[in-house]
């Protein structure tokens, strides 16, 4: 698939990152230089210029691509760039802060496909939302299932193996953290270590299983 990502900030380049990785095809679209280099020695396609001018999302490919991502700090630029894909037919995904008054938020939700929140799911949201996915899993938890996080010990028969290929019955893996770094979306390729935290989503009467799994029997 191709992707239009605005915005190769903090939360743009890891979505970005993450897209390519996975064997997706992004072109990156920046009104910064700065950011633009940056895009460009990761190995990405640019184009710099205003996400709101449609000559500049032209020169990115959008009548090509399936979806854009607007993910600037700038809610205007978003919801400008998207408005734009929607000519074109594409998905639209538009990053905001939570902070925004609900009727401003229905004003920008009305108009695009999905709104992500990178103070809540960041890079995870944004791709799965690109991808179509319910990226509100999260904050839709029942009572039968809880949140929850595990630092992998030594002993733990965890070690080594990729986190995207870690089979949980009762759980899922949400996101990933070395030790001391921020949690976010696993990069296909990372493997665990011993110290890496892991955040899942459990059901909560198999807690104990699940934490027996990851951690063999360094288990409380």
């Amino acid at each position: 698939m191709r992707f239009v990502i605005v915005g190769y900030g903090r939360v743009g380049s890891r979505t970005a990152r993450i897209l390519k990785e996975e064997g997706h095809e992004v072109v990156v679209v920046d009104s910064d230089e700065a950011r633009a280099d940056r895009a460009r020695t990761a190995g990405f396609e640019v184009v710099v210029g205003d996400a709101r001018t449609e000559s500049i999302l032209e020169r990115a490919g959008i009548e090509e691509s399936d979806a854009i991502a607007a993910l600037t700090g700038d809610p205007n630029v978003n919801f400008a760039a998207c408005m734009l894909g929607r000519e074109y037919g594409v998905r639209t995904v538009m990053r905001i802060d939570e902070d925004y008054r609900s009727e401003i938020y229905e004003q920008y939700a009305t108009g695009v496909d999905e709104i992500v929140y990178p103070e809540r799911l960041g890079a995870a949201g944004a791709k799965t939302a690109l991808l179509g996915g319910d990226f509100n899993a999260i904050t839709e938890l029942s009572a039968g299932l809880q949140l929850s996080v595990v630092t992998i010990a030594e002993g733990s028969p965890m070690v080594g193996q990729l986190v995207s290929g870690i089979d949980l019955e009762h759980a899922r893996v949400y996101a990933h953290g070395r030790k001391r770094d921020p949690m976010d979306i696993p990069l296909p390729g990372t493997d665990l270590q011993p110290g890496d935290r892991i955040a899942l989503v459990v059901e909560t009467e198999h807690l104990g299983d699940v934490r027996s799994q990851l951690l063999g029997d360094e288990s409380p």
